[in-house]
């Protein structure tokens, strides 16, 4: 279910983990997506990482939010969200983190299958 994944050119771990997701989600190099997300953070005065930020580029590009329940024992872990959504795409928010979902395998630099979603994002038209 765990898959490493890290398209920073650097090699960096932390800090970009939203660039990191929305490259997985839309095939996209990490240096366009930083550009596109950074424009918007430009746009918007804030940081391309604050959660209202990636989330209108998201939107921009054609993604929808969904809630998903946050408080036990209703909640989802990763793992949990995995398993019950094994086919697509989809991007959890996961309170100061973001994580891609990929056909059952969720794709980050760390394990974070323990880990809760809010919400997650998926393409309008799936």
């Amino acid at each position: 279910m765990y898959v490493f994944y890290n398209p920073n050119p650097q090699s960096k771990l932390v800090g970009d983990c939203v660039i990191r997701a929305i490259c997985k989600l839309t095939d996209r190099g990490w240096e366009d997506v930083f550009l596109d997300v950074a424009l918007q953070g430009f746009m918007l005065h804030d940081m391309p990482n604050a959660n209202h930020v990636w989330g209108s580029y998201l939107k921009q590009i054609g993604y929808v939010q969904r809630l998903l329940p946050d408080s036990c024992p209703d909640c989802y872990t990763v793992k949990d969200f995995c398993r019950d959504f094994n086919k697509g795409k989809y991007l959890l928010s996961i309170g100061n983190h973001v994580v891609t979902v990929q056909d059952g395998d969720y794709y980050d630099t760390w394990d974070s299958g323990d880990e809760i979603p809010m919400s997650y994002w998926k393409k309008g038209d799936q």
